[in-house]
C-alpha cells in the first residue's frame, strides 16, 4: 500500500526514546530517515526515502517503545469542523484512484494519542467514527461488516481540526484501538501489578505459544515476588510458584497449595533443578537486573523468562541498548529476545526472553 511513512503510538513523555528507536533501528537497516515528534504527544511520525521499505526494516514486533504502528496515508489539518469527511474522502481517492488493486478495508478505527491533549478528543473520534463509517460503505472504501483479516483503515485526531489518515495491517499492528488492551483489574489480585504480568503474556506471547507455554503444574519461580501479583498470574494459568522474597504474601496464595514462599533474596537464591518459567519485578539497576537473567538463562535455570528493566530518566533508549545486548552477551548463548514498553509499565519496559532455538 502506498505510504509517505508512519505514525507510531507511544507512552506520553517517551517519544524521544521512540524517535531514537526508530532512527537507529532504519540506520542499522541500511534506510536512514527522520522522526518527527515533540515531547507529550503521545505519537512519533517516521519517515524515509523509501516508505515500501519500512515494514520490513521497522515491523512492530521488534519495537520497543511503540504501542500501536500505522502507515501514514495523508496528513490533513486547517479541516473545517463542519465537514471533515469530504476532505478525508477525497484524500483516499487521491492515494489510491487510479491503481488496479484498490483496497477494501475490515474495519475503521477513529482513534487520538493517549496523551493530555488527546484523551479531550475521545468523544469526538467516537462521533466522527459513527458519521464516517456509512459514508465509507457507501463508497466503498469499507466492508458491509467488520472484516479483522483486511487491513484497517485508521482516522487519528491530532485536534479539531487536524487528522491523520493512516492504515494498517493486521499482521503487523496491535490488535486494540490506539494499541492499549484494555485489561481489568480482578478483584482478588493482590496488587495492580498483576496487569503488567497479564499484558507481557498477551503482548509478547502469540496465541499458540500461550497455549503451548501456559499450562497446569508447569514449575515456576517468581522473584521478588511480595505482595504477590505476578505469582497469582501465574498460579491463575495452574502453575506452581515459588515466591522468593523476605516481605510477605498474601495469605490467599499461600492457602491455594500452589505457592511456596521462600524468604530468600532474589538476587541470589537458584533452583535446584530447571523451571519452565522465572518471572522478575524487582525494583533495582537495570544493568544488575540484566546480568542476573543472563545467569539464569546461561546456567540453564529457566526455559523461559519475563522480567522488567525499570530505566533511568535520562538515555533510556540507550540503556536499553546495553542492557538488551548484553543480556544476550553475558548469557554465553543465543537468545530470543522480545521487549515491549507496556500499557501498564511506567518508567520501564518488560522483556520475555528464552535460549533461541536451534
Amino acid at each position: 500500500m502506498k505510504a509517505d511513512g508512519l505514525l507510531l503510538y507511544c507512552r506520553s513523555g517517551f517519544e524521544p526514546e521512540l524517535a531514537a528507536e526508530l532512527v537507529d533501528r532504519a540506520a542499522d537497516a541500511g534506510h536512514p530517515g527522520y522522526a518527527r515528534t515533540q515531547r507529550g504527544d503521545g505519537h512519533v511520525s517516521f519517515f524515509c526515502d523509501r516508505p515500501d521499505a519500512l515494514d520490513r526494516v521497522l515491523p512492530l514486533h521488534r519495537l520497543i517503545f511503540a504501542r500501536q504502528k500505522l502507515r501514514r496515508l495523508a496528513d490533513l489539518p486547517g479541516l473545517d469542523p463542519s465537514d471533515r469527511a469530504t476532505p478525508l474522502l477525497a484524500a483516499l481517492e487521491s492515494v489510491y484512484g487510479g491503481q488496479p488493486d484498490v483496497p477494501v478495508f475490515g474495519e475503521l478505527w477513529t482513534e487520538h494519542p493517549d496523551s493530555d491533549t488527546g484523551k479531550p478528543l475521545a468523544g469526538l473520534a467516537r462521533g466522527f467514527g459513527n458519521a464516517l463509517r456509512p459514508l465509507l460503505r457507501q463508497a466503498r472504501w469499507l466492508t458491509p461488516q467488520p472484516d479483522p483479516g483486511r487491513p484497517r483503515l485508521h482516522v487519528v485526531l491530532l485536534g479539531g481540526t487536524h487528522l491523520v489518515l493512516a492504515t494498517s495491517d493486521p499482521a503487523d499492528s496491535a490488535p486494540w484501538p490506539m494499541g492499549i488492551p484494555r485489561l481489568r483489574m480482578h478483584a482478588d489480585a493482590p496488587s495492580r501489578s498483576a496487569l503488567k504480568l497479564e499484558e507481557a503474556l498477551l503482548t509478547l506471547l502469540d496465541e499458540d505459544e500461550r497455549e503451548r507455554m501456559l499450562r497446569d503444574n508447569m514449575q515456576a519461580a517468581d522473584l521478588g515476588a511480595a505482595p504477590g501479583g505476578w505469582t497469582w498470574v501465574l498460579m491463575r494459568h495452574g502453575m506452581k510458584v515459588t515466591a522468593v522474597d523476605n516481605g510477605p504474601l498474601r495469605q490467599a496464595l499461600l492457602d491455594s497449595g500452589r505457592v511456596d514462599h521462600l524468604r530468600a533474596d532474589g538476587f541470589t537464591w537458584q533452583p535446584a533443578r530447571t523451571l519452565d518459567w522465572m518471572v522478575c519485578d524487582m525494583v533495582e539497576q537495570p544493568r544488575r537486573v540484566a546480568e542476573r537473567m543472563a545467569t539464569w538463562l546461561r546456567e540453564g535455570w529457566c526455559r523461559n523468562t519475563v522480567f522488567n528493566l525499570k530505566l533511568p530518566m535520562k538515555k533510556r533508549w540507550e540503556e536499553t541498548r546495553i542492557c538488551l545486548e548484553g543480556l544476550e552477551q553475558q548469557a554465553h548463548r543465543p537468545l530470543e529476545i522480545r521487549a515491549r514498553q507496556l500499557y501498564h509499565d511506567r518508567e520501564e519496559i518488560t522483556v520475555f526472553a528464552r535460549p533461541a532455538a536451534r
